[in-house]
C-alpha cells in the first residue's frame, strides 16, 4: 500500500517525520501494574532507610545529606527529561531520589524550622492541589496513561515530589496523633491501599484512586522500613540501615532489570495501547519478590548479620527506670560519658563521643517518637543543644558542661 508524501518531501523525509510524531506519543512512565506498585513501595522504603544510613551512620547529618540528594535528583530528572520513552532504570532511579528529597524537605519545615505537622500537611495539600488543578485546566486530563508530552511530564513530576512531601507530613501526623507504631502503620497504611483499589472498582475515579493511593504509599514505605531497621527492643527486626537498603535494592534491581527487558522485547506503550504483559505472570513477579524480601529480612534478622541489639538495661543489672519514651540508660550511659570527658577538659574526645549519642539518637526515632511526641520534642532538642555547643567552631568549655548538664537533667526527668 502506497502511502502520501507530499510534495517536495522525500519518502525517507516523511519516515522521518512519522517516527518522530510516534515517538513523541510513547508513554514516559511505567504502565499501573502490582510490579509497579511493589517496586514503588521498595523504592520509598530504601529511599528512608538509605538517606538515614548516609545521615547517621555515614555521618553525613541531615543538611549534607538533602544538598547530595538535590544534586543527584537535578541530574537524574535531566536524563529522565531527555529520554524520548520510558526506561526502567532511569524513571525509578529518579523515584528513589524524589522519595529521598520530598521526605526531607517536610523533615526540614518540622525539625529544623520547628512547623506543625498539622500546617506542613495542610499547606503540601493545598500545594498538590494546585498542581493537579493547574495542570488539568493547562491539558484538560490528569491520566497516568496520558505523559507522553513534556509539558505532561513536567506536571507529572511536581506531583509525585508535592506527593511525598504530603505523604511524610500526613504519615507523620497520623503516626503521632494516633500514637501508630511501625507495625500498625504498616498494617493500617497497607490496607487504606487495597481499599483505594477497592473503590477503583466499585466505580470511583481511577485517576484520584492512584494518586491517594500514591501518597499513602511513603507512609507505608516509611513504616515497613522502620519495621525492618528498628531496634528489637522497640519491636522492630533490628536488622539497621544498611542491610535494609542493600536487601532491598536488591530485589528493586531484579524487578526493574525484568522491566527492562520487557520494554526491550515489547516495546514502550502508545497513548490507549493496552499492555502485552500478562497480569498473572506480573503478580507472580511482584508478590514473589515481596515474599522473598520478607524470608531474607526475618533470616538475616535472625543470624549474627544482623547489628547487635543496643542495651536496653541499666549497668549492672539492674532494671532501667521506665519513663514516657522507655528505657533511656544507653543514652543516658553516653551523656554521663561525654560530661566527665568535658569536666576533665577534654573537648575533643567529648566531641568524638557526642557521635554515639546522635547516631543511637537517630536510629531510635520511629521506635522512640510515637511513644510521646512531646517528650521526645523536649530531649531532641536539648541533645541539639549539646550538639551545638560541642560543635562550635571553638567550643566553649562551661557552655557545653552547661548542655551536657542539662541533658542529664531531661533524662532523669524522663526515666523518674
Amino acid at each position: 500500500m502506497s502511502s502520501y508524501v507530499p510534495q517536495g518531501m522525500s519518502s525517507a523525509d516523511s519516515l522521518g517525520i512519522r517516527r518522530r510524531k510516534s515517538n513523541e506519543m510513547m508513554m514516559k512512565v511505567p504502565i499501573i501494574t502490582a510490579t509497579f506498585w511493589a517496586v514503588k513501595i521498595l523504592s520509598t522504603t530504601v529511599g528512608e532507610t538509605f538517606a538515614d544510613f548516609l545521615a547517621v551512620n555515614v555521618g553525613l547529618g541531615p543538611l549534607p545529606t538533602t544538598g547530595m540528594m538535590l544534586v543527584l535528583l537535578a541530574i537524574a530528572l535531566v536524563i529522565q527529561f531527555r529520554t524520548r520513552r520510558y526506561t526502567p532504570w532511569i524513571y525509578w532511579l529518579t523515584v528513589v531520589l524524589v522519595s529521598i528529597v520530598g521526605t526531607q524537605i517536610t523533615d526540614f519545615f518540622t525539625d529544623t524550622l520547628g512547623v506543625s505537622l498539622y500546617v506542613s500537611t495542610l499547606v503540601f495539600t493545598i500545594l498538590l492541589a494546585v498542581v493537579f488543578i493547574v495542570w488539568y485546566l493547562q491539558e484538560r486530563t490528569l491520566k497516568i496513561t496520558s505523559i507522553d508530552t513534556v509539558k505532561r511530564e513536567a506536571f507529572y513530576w511536581a506531583a509525585i515530589l508535592t506527593a511525598f512531601a504530603l505523604g511524610t507530613a500526613a504519615g507523620d501526623l497520623a503516626t503521632e496523633a494516633l500514637g501508630l507504631g511501625f507495625l500498625w502503620g504498616t498494617i493500617i497504611f497497607g490496607a487504606l491501599i487495597v481499599a483505594c483499589a477497592v473503590a477503583a472498582k466499585l466505580g470511583m475515579s481511577t485517576v484520584t484512586a492512584f494518586w491517594i493511593a500514591y501518597v499513602l504509599t511513603r507512609p507505608l514505605g516509611a513504616s515497613i522500613g522502620d519495621l525492618i531497621t528498628q531496634n528489637k527492643g522497640y519491636g522492630g527486626l533490628g536488622l539497621g540501615a544498611s542491610l535494609t537498603s542493600i536487601l532491598f535494592l536488591v530485589v528493586i534491581a531484579a524487578l526493574v532489570i525484568r522491566e527492562q527487558i520487557i520494554v526491550r522485547r515489547h516495546g514502550v506503550l502508545t497513548k490507549d495501547q493496552a499492555s502485552t504483559r500478562g497480569q498473572g505472570q506480573d503478580l507472580a513477579w511482584a508478590f514473589g519478590a515481596s515474599a522473598a524480601l520478607v524470608i531474607a529480612a526475618t533470616l538475616v534478622a535472625g543470624s549474627s548479620l544482623a547489628p547487635q541489639q543496643a542495651s536496653t538495661s541499666a549497668a549492672g543489672g539492674q532494671h532501667a527506670a521506665q519513663g514516657p519514651l522507655g528505657d533511656l540508660s544507653q543514652f543516658s550511659t553516653i551523656v554521663n560519658d561525654v560530661t566527665n570527658k568535658v569536666k576533665a577538659g577534654n573537648l575533643t574526645g567529648a566531641t568524638t563521643r557526642v557521635k554515639d549519642l546522635e547516631t543511637s539518637w537517630d536510629s531510635s526515632e520511629a521506635g522512640l517518637k510515637p511513644m510521646s511526641p512531646s517528650d521526645w520534642g523536649t530531649m531532641d532538642k536539648a541533645i541539639d543543644r549539646e550538639l551545638t555547643a560541642l560543635r562550635a567552631s571553638q567550643p566553649v568549655q562551661s557552655d557545653c558542661l552547661h548542655a551536657s548538664q542539662d541533658l542529664q537533667k531531661v533524662i532523669a526527668g524522663l526515666s523518674a
